[in-house]
């Protein structure tokens, strides 16, 4: 399984286009949110993700999110 990190960035285009890449190689991903984005909400971004990639969200703890393909 491949972990995806969110940075001070955020949410970028590159990172749902290597999020969506991922889970077509390899089924499963985890996108990690680092301490620098941290000031988000958290179940914001997992809606936000969740809405533009090709996946299901499976599992959310703590600031790790885990999609798997549809």
């Amino acid at each position: 399984m491949v972990t995806i990190n969110v940075g001070k960035k955020g949410l970028t285009d590159n990172v749902i286009k290597e999020i969506n890449l991922q889970l077509e190689k390899r089924g499963m991903v985890k996108a990690k949110m680092l301490r620098s984005f941290r000031n988000k909400d958290k179940r914001e971004l997992a809606e936000q993700i969740k809405a533009k990639v090709n996946g299901k969200l499976v599992d959310f703890r703590g600031f790790v999110l885990t999609f798997e393909k549809t």
